[in-house]
C-alpha cells in the first residue's frame, strides 16, 4: 500500500506506471497504431507530458493520438488505390511521433521546469496539438471526400493528395478538429475562454501556412520532409498562440 501511495502522489511514478501499462496493452493488440518503436517513444513522451502537465495535458495529447489515428483510416482503401495514402496504411513511427508532438513536448517540459511563463507554455502546448489535428483532418478529410482541391498559392484546381492542396471538405473539417482540441484544453482548465479563440485563430493560419510552404518549398528542398513540415507547423501554431496571448494580455489586462 506505500509504494501505491507514493506512486500516486508521485506524479513522475505515476506517469512511467500508466505510460508502461498502457505500452504492454498496445504491443499486446494485435492491430497496431503505431510501430514498436513508435510505441516507445510515445511511452516517453507520455511521461513527460504526464509527469509536467499531469492527467489534463495527458488528456489532450492522448485525443489527438487517437482521433488523428482514426482520422487517417479514413476512406483508406480509395486513398491506397490513388496512391495517396500515409505510408503503413497509416501506422506511424518514430518521425511521426516527434514530428507531430516535438513543439509540445518542449513546451510540457517548460512548463514543469520554469517558474514563468506558464500561462503562454500552456496556450503554446494546446495550440500546437490543435494545428497538427487540423492539419491531419484537413489533409486526410480533403483526400477521402474533397470534392474540388485547389492549389493554395494560385487557387488552380489540382488533383486530391497534391502537396499545398486545400479543399472545402477539408478545411470545415480542420476547423472543427482545432475546435476539439481547444474546447478540451478549456475543460481540462490548460487554457481559458480567450485561449479557445486564440487557438482556432492560430491553428487555422499555421495550417495554412503548412500548405503554402507544401505547395512551394517540401518538393524543392530534400531534407525538408513531412516530418521536418509538421514540426515547422506546429512551431508556427504554438509561436502565433503566443503572440496573440501576448497581444491579449497588452491590450486587454
Amino acid at each position: 500500500m506505500n509504494i501505491i501511495n507514493v506512486i500516486l502522489q508521485n506524479p513522475w511514478l505515476l506517469g512511467i506506471t500508466i505510460n508502461t501499462i498502457l505500452l504492454a496493452i498496445a504491443l499486446l493488440l494485435p492491430k497496431k497504431l503505431l510501430t514498436v518503436m513508435g510505441y516507445l517513444n510515445a511511452w516517453i513522451l507520455g511521461v513527460v507530458v504526464w509527469g509536467c502537465l499531469q492527467w489534463q495535458g495527458y488528456l489532450v495529447v492522448m485525443f489527438y493520438f487517437l482521433v488523428g489515428s482514426a482520422i487517417t483510416k479514413v476512406g483508406m482503401a480509395q486513398k491506397m488505390a490513388e496512391g495517396i495514402a500515409e505510408k503503413r496504411e497509416g501506422v506511424r513511427s518514430v518521425e511521426n511521433v516527434w514530428g507531430s508532438a516535438l513543439i509540445a513536448f518542449i513546451c510540457a517540459l517548460g512548463y514543469g521546469f520554469t517558474d514563468s511563463g506558464d500561462d503562454f507554455f500552456l496556450i503554446a502546448y494546446v495550440a500546437s496539438f490543435a494545428t497538427k489535428l487540423s492539419d491531419t483532418c484537413a489533409s486526410e478529410i480533403g483526400k477521402a471526400y474533397g470534392k474540388r482541391t485547389f492549389l493554395i498559392t494560385t487557387l488552380q484546381p489540382v488533383a486530391r493528395g497534391t502537396e499545398g492542396a486545400i479543399s472545402l471538405e477539408g478545411t470545415i473539417a480542420g476547423i472543427i478538429a482545432s475546435g476539439a482540441i481547444a474546447l478540451l484544453g478549456y475543460l481540462t482548465n490548460l487554457i481559458n475562454p480567450i485561449g479557445i479563440v486564440i487557438c482556432l485563430i492560430s491553428a487555422f493560419i499555421a495550417t495554412n501556412l503548412e500548405s503554402v510552404i507544401g505547395a512551394t518549398l517540401q518538393e524543392k528542398i530534400d531534407w525538408l520532409t513531412n516530418e521536418i513540415v509538421n514540426i515547422i507547423n506546429t512551431f508556427l501554431g504554438a509561436v502565433i498562440a503566443t503572440m496573440l496571448l501576448l497581444l491579449y494580455h497588452v491590450t486587454f489586462t
